[in-house]
């Protein structure tokens, strides 16, 4: 009898400690090992009656989210949502991040935005205007940078946009160390992007 692949928590390519100070370890720890862990079991869950979901890709998974019987819409887009942003989330983030973009997709910043530092206070001002819980996104929608926030864990593939590079304003991603100072979070998490990562991103996408 064929097994049935899962979906399962990603290994991260760093320590939990290894983003220190920027972003402390007992929140990478409980963010990865606790609140990814817990959407990559509950999509688990809500796909046990429909088992061919387990073949999908999650970004077919997501971009087909109105297709998808009615009964495991809403868990898809809440726990396939979870797990898809924090699936990226951990890949644009690196201990020798920081400084700025080079390449296209610093081209293409310069060009949409007017310049990196434009595209930072944009990306900030996305990021702390989001009213409770969800994420800012830097992402590509017909062949063009924009940005963008999603309530909760929506995931831009239910839209059919691409995301490139994201950042976590759930308050479980900073409030052991910045509290309510949700500005603070932003800046830090600019200190360790990893702008290959989003560079490789962003030329698959166009």
């Amino acid at each position: 009898m064929a097994t049935t692949t899962k979906f399962s928590l990603p290994k991260l390519d760093y320590e939990y400690d290894a983003l220190e100070p920027k972003i402390d370890a007992k929140t990478m720890e409980i963010h990865h090992s606790k609140h990814h862990q817990g959407y990559v079991d509950k999509l688990n869950k809500a796909l046990e009656d429909h088992p061919k979901y387990f073949e999908y890709s999650l970004e077919k998974l997501l971009g087909s989210i109105n297709d998808l019987p009615k009964d495991i819409q809403d868990p898809v887009r809440k726990h396939g949502g979870g797990h898809a942003n924090h699936s990226l989330f951990w890949k644009i983030l690196s201990p020798k991040g920081g400084g700025k973009p080079q390449g296209k997709v610093s081209e293409a910043i310069d060009k949409t935005f007017g310049g990196f530092d434009k595209f930072k206070e944009k990306f900030k001002e996305c990021a702390t205007g989001r009213f409770g819980s969800g994420w800012a996104w830097l992402l590509v929608s017909d062949g063009k940078l924009a940005i963008e926030d999603t309530l909760n864990q929506n995931s831009p593939l239910m839209d059919g946009k691409t995301p490139i590079l994201g950042i976590d304003v759930w308050e479980h991603a900073y409030y052991l160390k910045h509290q309510n100072k949700r500005g603070d979070w932003v800046d830090n998490f600019f200190e360790v992007i990893d702008w290959n990562e989003v560079e490789r991103r962003y030329n698959e996408a166009v």
